[in-house]
């Protein structure tokens, strides 16, 4: 598997339960959905492959450390010139239900990735490819998406779209919709939120009025032949192309913070699929996955084994 997208750094509140004015230490770990989702596969036992940049800076070398040491593919994780920044992530952790985080995304490397960074002999070798909605936020990143879309589609990789949206960097909403909107049309599969799905409704959609499975059905009606819709914490529900609909289950945790459990899930999730699970068994990887990473302080050095889940 090939995952595409952001490279950053997460900032984990030590003293948890206290507002993050209050908070005075944090501990440092890999961070960005992308590359949550891309340990969360490999820790299950795939060969997996990163195509990012990172900043030339003390943050950069260790993430390009921590990618190698877990065994993924960095031959497309180019190093920026000097001048960009590593993405930070600092996170507040009030109570289990009560988080948030504070980015820094201004001058990032990650939105630097060019087309030419996109190497086509690593997508075809691949089974899929995971493109993530932030890396369509800016050029030339964007055109790296579309790049890296291509030779999936020219070598028969399952594309799948993660809409990972952060409201960083997006200039209007119009953007966002018609760019998000372009890859989600040429996906094989989609994963995202329900607010996630809103923003790629037409123009004057109400939320209020979101209708899951009309907008699961209006993706299935272009190329996608699955439709992952996460719920929180009430579990999610997956809708096929071929009429099945497949609610996710959620399990009792003792849950430390809320951040991380989607990309645990969306990583065990399609770990299943591409081992020609049942649908159903692969949502209850996933929700398993997600009780473990909840349970932790860290997201990436959380994600579970096999035998974990």
């Amino acid at each position: 598997v090939v995952r595409l997208g952001r490279l950053c750094i997460d900032l984990n509140a030590n003293e948890i339960h206290r507002p993050m004015e209050d908070t005075l230490t944090f501990t440092k770990y890999l961070g960005g959905s992308p590359a949550n989702i891309t340990i969360a596969l490999t820790r299950l036992g795939l060969s997996t492959g990163f195509i990012g940049r990172i900043a030339d800076d003390q943050f950069g070398r260790f993430i390009r450390r921590y990618l190698e040491q877990a065994g993924v593919d960095t031959t497309c994780v180019v190093t920026d010139r000097p001048g960009s920044v590593t993405g930070l992530a600092f996170t507040e952790i009030k109570s289990p239900t009560d988080c948030s985080i504070l980015m820094y995304r201004d001058n990032v490397a990650d939105l630097n990735l060019e087309p030419g960074d996109v190497k086509e002999e690593l997508i075809a070798d691949a089974r899929a490819l995971v493109v993530s909605g932030t890396a369509l936020a800016a050029s030339p990143s964007r055109e790296a998406v579309f790049a890296a879309i291509s030779y999936a589609r020219k070598h028969g990789t399952t594309v799948v779209y993660d809409i990972d949206y952060r409201p960083y960097t997006w200039r209007n909403r119009d953007e966002i919709r018609v760019c998000c909107s372009l890859v989600a049309e040429q996906s094989d599969i989609i994963l995202g939120g329900k607010e996630e799905f809103s923003l790629l409704e037409p123009e004057g959609a109400s939320e209020l009025a979101f209708d899951e499975e009309a907008v699961a059905r209006r993706w299935l009606g272009h190329r996608a032949g699955l439709v992952v819709i996460k719920r929180g914490g009430d579990g999610s529900v997956a809708y096929a192309g071929d009429g099945g609909v497949y609610p996710g289950r959620t399990f009792p945790a003792q849950v430390v913070k809320t951040f991380g459990a989607g990309d645990a899930f969306a990583g065990s999730f399609l770990y299943g699929l591409l081992q020609d699970w049942p649908i159903g068994r692969c949502q209850d990887y996933g929700a398993a996955a997600a009780n473990i990473v909840v349970s932790s302080h860290s997201c990436s050095d959380a994600m579970p084994t096999r035998e974990a889940v």
